[in-house]
């Protein structure tokens, strides 16, 4: 199926009250996010175990096509298990058994199904997975820091690096203001000071029909906002954070290097976990973090700005893959890294407009 088809939707909704009600459990779970990623042509199909009535776990499963006749399965933020062990390795089993009578209908070749749970440890129950060596355009960050919301707000600034918070008086005493606005408007800015920084910091960007789709999807539900820190006018600083059970997570955004001086990226977050605290979200999850101190990857400028506001970091395991079909594997080992730069909607033409206004602002 291409997304959660109508007759299942009492199904799905009860799939969702299961996850939000579970503390640690991720939106890439939720249904919801199973029909945004069908706009990109995912396919999906879940599996619930329930208890007297009540579901106790599970998983949404992905599945992508990466070449004509062949595809894998995937489940981001899953699976989801009970906490008591035993239950949890049951409930796993029945997940794969269920995943391999799928697997035996299917007319493609399954290369393999990966799953990303958010455990930080591997149980001994998991058995014949392979840790991904190196992340690829099909995984997801497995390390993250996270603020406790359930603290005074002195109490979150406490906690803080001593330079997290001077920034933030800093931002404050230049007059740095944060505004909310996911309009067309609010889209366009935002993409303009996202793709900037994709460029500034040699990564790949989303296109933008991810962001409108995304934005167009998770509005009526105010499951997701765009933030701005401005100053004298000027948008420096955007974050788009998704909402899902009692966690506000900062997904993606950026900020110009114009005005650096005035610290609007610091404002910008701290007032962000305001928001998110007043509206009863209890962690504020910066998505992903780089790990350890390794100066020579790709997120650790932003990693060492995320640490500056302190919180709990959390290191899940690894991506896993368990291999059906070794051949096919090693296919999607040689596609599963498209050209980063694709059609006219590249992280450079995204940034342009906003790129060169910038440069012209900031003189010599």
């Amino acid at each position: 199926m291409s997304q959660p088809p109508s007759e299942e939707a009492g199904r799905w909704l009860a799939w969702d009250r299961f996850l939000e009600a579970t503390p640690d459990a991720g939106f890439m779970q939720a249904s919801w996010w199973a029909e945004f990623r069908a706009e990109a042509g995912y396919e999906c199909f879940g599996i619930t175990f329930k208890e007297h009535d009540a579901i106790v776990g599970g998983a949404m499963v992905m599945k992508w096509s990466y070449a004509p006749r062949s595809c894998f399965y995937y489940m981001p933020d899953g699976p989801v298990l009970p906490e008591d062990e035993e239950a949890a390795g049951q409930v796993f089993a029945g997940i794969l058994e269920f995943i391999e009578k799928h697997r035996k209908s299917e007319e493609k070749t399954v290369s393999h199904l990966r799953i990303e749970p958010r455990w930080q440890r591997v149980p001994g129950f998991v058995r014949g997975f392979q840790a991904l060596a190196c992340p690829d355009n099909y995984s997801e960050p497995r390390d993250t820091l996270c603020i406790d919301l359930r603290q005074t707000e002195e109490a979150i600034l406490d906690q803080m690096k001593p330079k997290g918070r001077y920034n933030i008086r800093v931002a404050r005493k230049h007059g740095v203001s944060i505004v909310e606005d996911a309009s067309d408007q609010g889209i366009a800015d935002f993409l303009g000071i996202y793709g900037t920084t994709a460029v500034r910091h040699g990564t790949e960007a989303k296109l933008p029909g991810y962001f409108q789709e995304l934005v167009s999807r998770l509005s009526p539900g105010r499951r997701i906002s765009i933030f701005f820190a401005e100053y004298q006018g000027r948008r420096l600083a955007a974050a788009l954070v998704v909402y899902f059970g009692r966690r506000a997570t900062y997904f993606f955004g950026g900020s110009l290097t114009l005005h650096r001086h005035v610290m609007a990226p610091y404002l910008l977050h701290f007032e962000i976990m305001r928001s998110a605290k007043a509206r009863g979200c209890e962690w504020y999850d910066f998505w992903g973090i780089a790990p350890g101190n390794q100066a020579d990857d790709p997120w650790h400028d932003i990693t060492v700005f995320k640490r500056k506001f302190g919180g709990v970091e959390i290191n899940r395991v690894p991506t896993l893959d368990c291999v059906y079909d070794p051949a096919a594997y090693g296919h999607y080992a040689t596609t599963r890294s498209p050209p980063l730069v694709r059609s006219e909607w590249s992280a450079r033409s995204i940034a342009g407009a906003a790129a060169t206004h910038e440069n012209e602002t900031m003189g010599p």
